[in-house]
């Protein structure tokens, strides 16, 4: 397919608007889906925020990190389920069904009375959520023209920005004491909504796959790899670590072998071979948030090194998803040969962000000199923005490359690589600040250590990433 022109991302992009997303014909589905991610995303932030009271609270320190994980784990599910859901389930119906869960879940972990049901509770809204957000690209090709396509990959970045900011706030206000439960179930009278009015305000969409199938195998082996490498960034034993992340990048493989080989799979034809567009633009997918996992270990770092106040340091990390968002509205309305150069270009300014970190993140400045945290807060935003520059393209080139007959897989497996990345991302993450200083010896001296080698090492799946990059744009150029 040739980038000449306007060909790969859709030839009226410039004479689309983004305000067309909010004209009457679509005002609903806008609605429906950019709210859903919506909820999703300030819901991940207000659990961020109030985890540590519900610790303190009601106990449960050792099942503190897999409250990220089986929610990961339960989302991933959630994506797979968009397209093998069974054949009378449309897709509005399955908005219903992760409405229901999302909801259902976040009333479950408000009540919870230990730690043990917090984390069942997140299973269930995980799941929920993961049925959502794979819905907001399942979508786009029947709420929009295909002009929109990439308007609509904005929108949810915007989304996730305004996140940032809302969650934390909210988080902050139910923070003490029990009303870290009110926090918790901030989401369940919008799901109820969204339930109500899911089936009222978005499109009929026909279903037109021809494989109806569980994959079994792949889900469970992606599962275990996710949780396996959860383990490996908690486990305190050198040896165990690296059995469990061994075992770890033994399910990933075998998830990659069993794509090839059994006639039921999770992405659509191609997506697991670096030789086509759609393998190289979900490796890229996968690879760029992996990297941009590393901030979870960024309000700790500048705590502990930059003597920077918790509250204060969780709205610099935030500048992850500010600079995504700048990002994607920077480059929106870029076609042709553009666009595939904002991914491109993407990929290198989100290189020099993680490099800069090796520099700035790993320097002791406890008397939190302003200079020396600007610099840190540039890295931070390219990380972001870096994703940002191409990510509405790619979600645009995925649902135009796939076969007709294939295109809710392929929606669907963009969810799927966003949870990976963020799950294997954050887990890869523990081992190497684990393995490198952050508990022995610790202090500040592990700490500087710690830094340094985990934005050092995560500078290498952002180098593959822009290998990726490179590699599609000359596919594409084929």
């Amino acid at each position: 397919m040739s980038v000449s022109g306007e060909e790969p991302v859709g030839e009226h992009h410039e004479r689309a608007r983004f305000f067309d997303l909010f004209l009457p014909a679509h005002l609903g589905a806008t609605l429906m889906l950019g709210g859903g991610i919506a909820l999703h995303a300030i819901e991940v932030y207000i659990s961020i925020t109030v985890l540590p009271s519900v610790v303190r609270d009601i106990g449960g320190l050792d099942l503190f990190a897999w409250t990220t994980t089986i929610f990961v784990a339960a989302a991933l599910l959630g994506s797979v389920f968009i397209s093998a859901r069974p054949k009378g389930i449309s897709l509005r119906k399955a908005y219903v069904i992760g409405s229901i869960f999302f909801g259902a879940g976040s009333i479950f972990a408000a009540l919870a009375p230990n730690m043990m049901l917090v984390v069942a509770g997140r299973a269930v809204q995980g799941f929920g959520a993961g049925l959502i957000v794979a819905l907001g690209y399942a979508f786009v090709r029947h709420a929009y023209p295909e002009r929109l396509w990439s308007r609509a990959s904005a929108l949810y970045a915007a989304v996730w920005g305004a996140a940032t900011f809302i969650g934390p706030s909210l988080g902050g206000l139910f923070a003490d004491g029990h009303l870290w439960r009110i926090a918790f179930a901030i989401p369940a009278p919008f799901t109820a909504l969204m339930a109500i009015f899911g089936p009222l305000r978005l499109p009929e969409a026909p279903d037109d796959r021809t494989e109806i199938s569980v994959p079994i195998v792949q889900v469970l082996l992606m599962v275990a790899a996710v949780v396996m490498l959860s383990l490996a960034g908690s486990a305190e034993n050198p040896a165990l670590r690296f059995g469990w992340l061994a075992a770890s990048i033994a399910s990933a493989v075998g998830l990659v072998v069993a794509e090839r080989r059994l006639s039921t799979s999770v992405f659509p034809d191609g997506a697991t071979r670096l030789s086509t567009p759609l393998g190289l633009i979900y490796g890229f997918q996968l690879l760029v948030l992996l990297v941009l996992s590393a901030d979870v270990y960024i309000p700790y770092f500048l705590q502990e090194l930059h003597g920077v106040p918790p509250l204060f340091s969780g709205y610099l990390v935030a500048l992850v998803a500010l600079g995504w968002t700048a990002g994607a509205f920077l480059t929106t309305h870029h076609t042709g040969n553009r666009a595939i150069a904002s991914i491109v270009l993407g990929a290198a300014l989100q290189i020099v962000g993680t490099v800069s970190l090796v520099f700035t993140m790993a320097e002791y400045n406890p008397g939190s000199d302003l200079g020396m945290l600007g610099l840190v807060s540039v890295g931070i935003f390219f990380m972001g923005a870096g994703v940002g520059l191409g990510w509405a393209h790619l979600v645009a080139l995925v649902i135009r490359l796939a076969p007709d007959l294939e295109k809710d897989k392929a929606s669907a497996a963009i969810t799927i690589m966003q949870s990976l990345g963020s799950g294997f991302g954050a887990a890869l993450a523990g081992v190497i600040v684990n393995s490198t200083g952050l508990i022995d010896p610790g202090g500040i001296e592990g700490n500087l250590d710690a830094a340094w080698w985990l934005f050092a090492l995560f500078t290498l799946p952002s180098l593959a990433a822009l290998l990726a990059g490179l590699a599609l744009k000359r596919r594409l150029s084929a």
